[in-house]
């Protein structure tokens, strides 16, 4: 079966690579794609890197990735976008498009008439998620943002949905697989979820890291999706992990309230109490203190590094173990 996506296609046991063009209504940019057609039947598995700016390991994991990838030794189909939202990861450092300021994490599946990165956002669902039947999607720590490696996942209420991203999150063999309680929301993997489509979120690295054992890590944790997704056999790239997977769940946050200077009383990797306080935010023009406490008891998974911040701003995200 040929793999077709816009005017690129690869025959059975074939690599294509090329670049499509994607409106996004005040400009167009040029979406770079791999797609490798397997010489066998199999799954169609779409993995993205650079949804975010100032995100590289995923970006750098993909590009390899693709280069690794022999048609004759995949069952299946892989579309492989190693700069997926070309806006942000070429023109800005941050999460943030410089289009619009608008997080294309939290827009998806998007909007093909809405403003330019909800383009983005209906564009990549539109042509690359379109016949998946399993979707990864890379980051890690920004510039600003202390990390520890987890997966995410969602639980839909559909069982069968369910298990599949659980599976396809164990997979990956990182020590924390967090899930979230519903498939409501503007992340990619919840998106694709409610479309019916086994996807997880994979973060690796932290502050903006590129360092090749940082790459390494991520695309050994690749390599062990698609050999549990049948994609590829056992070979010299399918390492086993090296932690065993445990189940968290998501149990708080602490977002930015005031526009000022962060200074945090406790950092990713601290366990914290509900109510704790965990940082302050301080007014550059008169002093002003504004205290930010926890809203859960568990653990900082990240945090934000930067000193700037403006209301909105993920200052902290915690977990706890569920098991």
């Amino acid at each position: 079966m040929t793999l077709t996506i816009g005017t690129l296609r690869a025959e059975p046991g074939r690599k294509t690579r090329g670049v499509l063009p994607a409106d996004l209504g005040t400009t167009t940019v040029e979406v770079p794609l791999i797609l490798v057609n397997g010489a066998r039947p199999g799954p169609r598995v779409v993995i993205t890197g650079g949804v975010h700016g100032g995100e590289f390991v995923g970006v750098d994991a993909t590009t390899r990735l693709a280069g690794l990838l022999e048609p004759e030794e995949v069952a299946g189909q892989v579309v492989i976008c190693p700069v997926s939202n070309p806006p942000a990861v070429y023109g800005g450092r941050l999460n943030i498009s410089p289009l619009d300021g608008v997080n294309i994490n939290r827009v998806f599946p998007g909007d093909p008439d809405g403003g330019p990165t909800d383009r983005m956002a209906a564009w990549l669902f539109a042509h690359l998620l379109d016949g998946a039947d399993a979707y990864v999607d890379l980051h890690s720590g920004g510039i600003d943002q202390h990390l520890l490696d987890f997966v995410g996942y969602r639980r839909t209420g559909d069982t069968e949905l369910d298990a599949r991203n659980r599976a396809l999150a164990h997979a990956v063999g990182y020590e924390r697989v967090i899930f979230g309680t519903s498939p409501e929301g503007g992340n990619s993997h919840a998106a694709a979820n409610r479309q019916g489509i086994p996807a997880i979120l994979v973060e690796t690295g932290q502050l903006g890291d590129r360092h090749p054992d940082t790459v390494g890590r991520l695309l050994d944790a690749l390599h062990r999706i698609l050999h549990h997704l049948g994609v590829i056999g056992a070979s010299a790239h399918v390492k086993p992990p090296t932690a065993r997977p445990r189940d968290w769940i998501w149990a708080g946050e602490a977002a930015s309230e005031t526009t000022g200077l962060w200074y945090p009383d406790a950092v990713t990797g601290d366990d914290v109490t509900e109510g704790q306080t965990i940082g302050r935010i301080i007014d550059p023009v008169d002093g002003t203190e504004h205290k930010v406490t926890a809203n859960a008891t568990g653990t900082i998974i990240y945090g934000m590094n930067g000193l700037t911040v403006r209301p909105g701003t993920e200052l902290a995200a915690i977990a706890t173990p569920h098991n």
